[in-house]
């Protein structure tokens, strides 16, 4: 991908469309477009499932489901469950904990709890939720064909120590949970994940919808591994 794609598809939004409603007359009125919100920095697509977001730029590439989170509602505690990697031809690197963070709808940027933290919060119930309270992220670029397990935050029941730092290469798919401790409890409203690599940052939007927000978009959202493959076809030969 060249830089000149960036300016040609910056932000470009895959737009869902609401239903119809219907007049008092019984005639429906024009369906109401809502637009991804825009991410404010240089982005390629945002990829929209149930559930499900995905963001990239020309050097990271973001998924993430949340599921358990809209589920979740005034809790103290949100699981994210990410999938990461590098493209083309950015070189290998150290992803570090601090550069994730989100963003809530009141504005504030929330870092990830430390080690010590996460385990007082103790999130083991959350995790078991999320077992069963999920949709599928196991989806990347063609080049990312290696598993990887993102593991700032291990399974609570493994013997797998937390670190610190991530590698990220384009060839490595890698997945895993973030915790982040909220303020106040989780509200409904617009969401941000945000991942700084190396040059640039990625922000995957996500909304905590209402049960009503929920019905009204329900039958509107594309497949994301559809979305997915095809935003990282092959080129055609001229």
């Amino acid at each position: 991908m060249k830089a000149k794609n960036v300016l040609l598809l910056l932000v470009v939004g895959l737009v869902f469309v609401w239903p119809p409603a219907v007049r008092g007359d019984g005639q429906a009125q024009d369906p109401l477009k809502v637009k991804i919100p825009e991410s404010g920095v240089p982005q390629i697509m945002t990829m929209e499932g149930k559930f499900v977001r995905a963001a990239y730029n020309n050097e990271g590439y973001v998924i993430i489901g949340y599921q358990l989170v809209n589920r979740s509602v005034g809790e103290d505690w949100m699981l994210l469950e990410v999938g990461l990697t590098v493209l083309d031809n950015t070189p290998a690197y150290e992803l570090k904990r601090d550069a994730l963070s989100l963003e809530t709808p009141d504005g504030k940027t929330i870092p990830l709890p430390t080690i010590s933290e996460h385990r007082e919060g103790n999130t083991q119930a959350l995790q078991n939720r999320e077992k069963v309270q999920r949709y599928s992220i196991n989806y990347f670029p063609p080049t990312a064909n290696r598993a990887c397990a993102l593991t700032f935050f291990p399974d609570l029941t493994s013997r797998a120590l937390p670190v610190d730092e991530i590698e990220l290469s384009k060839e490595r798919a890698c997945l895993g949970r973030l915790y982040f401790k909220i303020p106040g409890g989780i509200a409904y409203g617009q969401h941000w994940l945000n991942v700084k690599f190396e040059k640039s940052l990625v922000r995957v939007p996500f909304r905590i919808l209402t049960k009503d927000e929920e019905k009204l978009m329900d039958k509107n959202y594309k497949s994301i591994s559809k979305q997915v493959k095809d935003a990282f076809k092959p080129k055609k030969k001229s």
